[in-house]
């Protein structure tokens, strides 16, 4: 199958940037003007995926093919580098971290191919120069907290600093959970509640990944939930010639367990 060719998008970012002759919002953005926009196309993508559209999968693909060609038009007439060289150096990447495809490493499971990753990236950092040796070295301050939570996790996992399995993780949770009741008794500071609060979404995370579950989709899915229901609530009431918010809340809890049931889901 023939490769596609990526020149045309990078000719139409080039004339978008012109400062002469192109559109003039595009020539005055920079990395960090884009930046949102990147984030923004990649959740697209995911929720293209969650929803199973896979026409619109295609077209958010293309938002964020575009993304990248934007940052790197931008890097080339600064001077940094160019599209090319991105391509060069994810090609390069991938034959290095994945010696076992691209060379005659054999992996006994998963677990050592992970553990495996881990090393090559630390090789690749000592490489160019990072003096932190640290199993959490490396792991980006720019991602999402949850999903930087799940990678500081699961590199402590490579490591065997773990539990063995979900019951001591319940158990860290319910204790969590009674340092925040204590803290809300004990008239904490906002601050303090911060610090408890943090401790138990934190493990959340880790007993999310123990059930091999999804952090993302599974919010993502509680989001869907909470909000269908909700809406059917609202309607219930407007049915019914009512305010939802002129509701007492022993009325809206009677509305939220009747939309519970209608909607099953």
């Amino acid at each position: 199958m023939a490769h596609p060719d990526i020149t045309p998008l990078a000719e139409i970012m080039a004339r978008l940037r012109n400062p002469e002759n192109g559109c003039p919002w595009d020539v005055k953005q920079t990395f960090a003007t884009i930046a949102p926009y990147t984030i923004e196309e990649a959740y697209e993508v995911a929720d293209a995926i969650d929803r199973g559209d896979h026409g619109a999968l295609r077209d958010e693909l293309g938002d964020l093919l575009l993304q990248v060609v934007f940052h790197a038009r931008m890097a080339e007439e600064a001077g940094h580098f160019e599209l090319r060289d991105v391509i060069e150096g994810i090609c390069a990447k991938m034959i290095r971290r994945h010696p076992h495809v691209f060379g005659d490493k054999r992996y006994a499971d998963l677990a050592e191919q992970s553990r495996a990753w881990d090393q090559i990236k630390a090789d690749e950092r000592a490489a160019d120069g990072h003096e932190d040796t640290s199993a959490l070295a490396g792991i980006s301050r720019g991602l999402p907290e949850w999903q930087r939570a799940l990678k500081l996790q699961k590199r402590a996992d490579n490591t065997g600093f773990r539990w063995p399995d979900h019951r001591g993780v319940l158990d860290k949770l319910a204790e969590e959970l009674e340092e925040v009741r204590e803290a809300f008794d004990d008239g904490a500071d906002p601050a303090h509640l911060a610090d408890e609060i943090g401790d138990v979404l934190f493990v959340a995370v880790n007993l999310a990944r123990h059930a091999k579950v999804d952090v993302s989709a599974a919010l993502r899915g509680a989001n869907a939930k909470f909000e269908r229901r909700f809406r059917h609530m609202e309607a219930l009431a407007s049915s019914s010639g009512r305010e939802f918010s002129s509701l007492s809340l022993a009325e809206q809890e009677a509305l939220w367990q009747q939309a519970k049931t209608e909607l099953s889901t």
